[in-house]
């Protein structure tokens, strides 16, 4: 059997891209150190321990290619669907053949408008973290393409609006320690393309962290009204409106007045007994020298604990009547009653059911 080197051309030749084709030269050549020294990893600010993932020789031959053909993260290279709707086929039937998979459903559906759109905006980075924790590696390589252009989107998204920058944070977190993990481990075995690519999705992935970390928030000089201007009342009415019990620490310090509304007592309570049981509370019951319960306290170490109620201002829907996913325009479906999807239902309203993001990824799983 015919020894196979580092290269398809010839066995350990090394090989660089010139405007007149490959070139082959020898390991110490010029040329191929100016191009090592463009593309060598950090691999030590990648893994934060100071392992390296390769050996001199296999970090020798991911500097060969080009990096824009490692990570061709080029948004106006896109050739992905931007479908307001598919149908979720799980079997082979005489009119469909195959079946529809996760990456398949990330690709058609219109996730890039969806980040534009306040209402659908968490739904989205929610979902694009499940598959970072445990479906990243089972999308297909357009998919994960795909999944990297949505991000990239989004986080330009947040330093350009400032808006949510906690949210993909902790995005990115659980993303970079997946491929830490991926890459270190298995990389080799079960992720789709070549090792390179991933290499250099994690040095994108640390970039975007460093520019939230280095992410100042502007103050707008506004001579009208602003939030400190309004009634106690009205101010204390917008904490109760909150779900999130570290929105509301963030907003109380904003201003001193803030401050003492989002430290009331009834509004932790509130929002204790809006996510979680009274079994949970008796587990882990948390009380104050007075013998009083400290329900902040109770709030963010049930959190630790148990999963919080998840709230999104639009989801995509499914109908079970036509097995079709689709994203809802509430504006159509109020003027023109449609529904979002051609519907053959008597009343297509009783067969419609919201999709969270494990209930998205829990349909793909046969």
């Amino acid at each position: 059997m015919p020894f196979l080197g580092q290269d398809w051309r010839s066995p350990g030749w090394s090989w660089i891209k010139t405007e007149d084709g490959w070139k082959r030269c020898d390991s110490g050549s010029p040329e191929l150190g100016t191009e090592n020294r463009q593309y060598t990893v950090n691999h030590n600010i990648i893994l934060n321990s100071g392992e390296e993932i390769f050996n001199n020789e296999e970090c020798e031959y991911a500097s060969k290619k080009r990096k824009k053909d490692h990570f061709g993260n080029d948004t106006n290279a896109q050739s992905f669907y931007r479908e307001k709707w598919i149908y979720v086929h799980k079997e082979s039937t005489k009119e469909r053949h195959g079946y529809c998979t996760l990456g398949e459903a990330f690709n058609r559906l219109d996730f890039s408008s969806a980040i534009q759109d306040i209402r659908r905006f968490t739904y989205v980075v929610r979902l694009l973290q499940l598959i970072a924790k445990s479906q990243l590696t089972s999308l297909s390589g357009v998919a994960q393409k795909n999944y990297f252009n949505i991000l990239d989107k989004i986080v330009q998204k947040v330093l350009d609006d400032h808006q949510n920058p906690r949210l993909i944070k902790d995005l990115l977190q659980d993303l970079s320690s997946t491929l830490c993990i991926l890459v270190r481990g298995v990389g080799k075995s079960v992720l789709v393309g070549n090792i390179n690519i991933w290499i250099c999705r994690l040095e994108t992935v640390l970039s975007w962290q460093q520019q939230l970390q280095n992410l100042q928030m502007t103050k707008q000089v506004n001579t009208g009204l602003t939030l400190s201007d309004l009634p106690l009342h009205m101010l204390n009415n917008i904490l109760y409106r909150f779900s999130d019990g570290w929105d509301i620490v963030t907003l109380g310090q904003v201003t001193p007045t803030l401050y003492m509304l989002s430290e009331d007592r009834r509004l932790w309570k509130k929002l204790c007994q809006y996510h979680f049981a009274e079994k949970q509370f008796c587990r882990h019951l948390i009380l104050s020298e007075k013998g009083h319960i400290e329900w902040k306290l109770m709030y963010f170490t049930l959190q630790k604990y148990y999963p919080t109620k998840e709230q999104y201002g639009d989801t995509l829907h499914f109908c079970r009547h036509c097995s079709i996913l689709f994203w809802k325009d509430y504006h159509l479906a109020w003027l023109f009653k449609d529904s979002g999807h051609p519907c053959t239902a008597a009343d297509p309203d009783s067969c419609f059911t919201p999709v969270s993001p494990q209930h998205f990824i829990d349909l793909f799983k046969f």
